[in-house]
């Protein structure tokens, strides 16, 4: 099992690579978050994070980010929860309520089921679409071709303010084709916020611009260590 100081350690590493891939980018280090992937991790290694002074989290699932979360919430008041999986639409209501950003929008249904908790619950999470940059049919997503239709009818239809867009790039590709595509959409559509980079290519990201880069293993460790 990780303990506390190996998190301290592997977060402390990964800020400090974040800021210097930063300065090499001529960005400021300051405009990329650090997004720790908690899905599967256990109860130890969530508080050794938090004991580390980490508050932004990534979940894939609704009900695991529940057990994770909701009873933290009330101690943790500064925690930034961001649902980083696909959300199915009748868990929205549940999505609203817990999480601070929801990077997953992709359809129609969803964004209705959204606008209808969100108007219920009185809470408004900032919304990031999620592109198909890789167009796998296997893959949730919008395909960059009708992104700006799609785009459009969230803000129109349902008056979403829509902050930004994340990607998943097919494994078997150059990471770096699928980040300066997303950073393109993002610049024509005039949003500000780039969820992409994960463990293994998160520096390519920030040099293209991401805001934000989501980081499981290389902050937790093996799962299985």
């Amino acid at each position: 099992m990780t303990d506390a100081p190996d998190i301290q350690a592997r977060r402390q590493a990964l800020l400090n690579d974040i800021f210097a891939t930063a300065q090499d980018a001529n960005r400021q280090p300051n405009t990329i978050k650090l997004v720790a992937v908690s899905k599967r991790q256990p109860e130890a290694r969530l508080e050794a994070a938090l004991a580390a002074g980490q508050r932004v989290f990534g979940e894939n699932r609704v009900q695991e980010a529940q057990a994770h979360w909701a009873g933290r919430r009330a101690g943790w008041p500064d925690l930034e929860l961001r649902l980083i999986g696909p959300l199915q639409s009748n868990k929205a209501a549940d999505a609203v309520a817990l999480f601070d950003v929801i990077e997953t929008l992709d359809r129609e249904k969803l964004a209705r089921a959204l606008r209808k908790e969100m108007d219920a619950q009185k809470r408004a999470p900032r919304l990031l679409v999620q592109v198909n940059t890789g167009e796998e049919p296997q893959k949730a997503g919008v395909p960059p071709a009708e992104l700006p239709d799609f785009v459009g009818r969230m803000r129109t239809q349902y008056g979403f303010t829509i902050d930004g867009l994340m990607c998943i790039p097919p494994v078997e590709e150059p990471p770096g084709l699928h980040f300066a595509l997303l950073a393109k959409l993002a610049a024509d559509l005039g949003v500000p916020e780039l969820s992409m980079g994960m463990s293994s290519d998160y520096p390519t990201a920030i040099r293209l611009g991401a805001t934000s880069v989501r980081v499981g293993t290389g902050f937790f460790g093996p799962r299985d260590s």
